[in-house]
């Protein structure tokens, strides 16, 4: 992967558009199916939980949360049109049954009350947060007094061996994101490091891991 290769998928990581953004929804669907499902193991969708996700992407693993029990909502919101068109032709059941919604949204300023949600999740978006106090004060607006916030991501020290991570990729370690997240107002409650299957970029073998850490609103 050369250096505007790395340039087009950092840009189509962040904000997937065109034929290419579709693709790119598939690959990443796909490419991080284990870190979604750690993700949503430590989120624990439960009776009555109303949720949302920070940048779910092509909404593939929507059935995972609201197949649970009927009385589950969730709310998607993402960056990328494109993602959000995907999301409800691919959730359409979901959305008859008013057990989801999907939302395009600059993650700055989520369109929902506060104290609307019990639980909140993103996978993979921490990178691209330009102005992450005013993130995570809007998560902390739209979270319920005792909600849950839940971050999955990769560590530093293997993402930026990836070439692609040299374009406007902020990258964290454990201890980043958890100084991130008690300078903002939340007390972290759990950090999970788990070791995914290895898979192949560029013809290389990588073993790769991911960070789970759940917090809640401090008081």
């Amino acid at each position: 992967m050369d250096e505007q290769q790395s340039r087009e998928m950092a840009a189509q990581l962040r904000q997937p558009k065109g034929d290419e953004g579709i693709k790119t929804g598939e690959w990443m669907s796909d490419g991080n199916k284990t870190i979604i499902l750690d993700t949503l193991s430590t989120l624990n969708a439960e009776t009555n939980d109303r949720i949302l996700e920070i940048g779910m992407g092509n909404g593939h693993f929507v059935s995972e949360i609201v197949s649970i029990d009927p009385s589950i909502s969730y709310s998607g919101c993402d960056f990328s049109e494109l993602m959000v068109e995907e999301s409800r032709k691919n959730n359409q059941e979901w959305i008859a049954n008013q057990q989801a919604e999907f939302v395009h949204t600059n993650g700055i300023s989520l369109p929902f009350d506060e104290h609307t949600f019990t639980k909140l999740f993103t996978v993979n978006t921490i990178y691209f947060w330009e102005d992450q106090w005013l993130v995570l004060a809007e998560f902390k607006r739209v979270l319920k007094t005792e909600g849950l916030l839940v971050i999955g991501l990769r560590p530093k020290r293997l993402m930026e061996n990836i070439p692609f991570t040299r374009f406007g990729f902020n990258l964290f370690s454990k201890e980043d994101v958890a100084d991130l997240l008690t300078e903002n107002g939340f007390e972290v409650l759990s950090v999970a490091e788990n070791t995914e299957p290895a898979f192949e970029l560029n013809g290389k073998q990588i073993i790769m891991e991911n960070l789970v850490i759940t917090a809640k609103k401090a008081v």
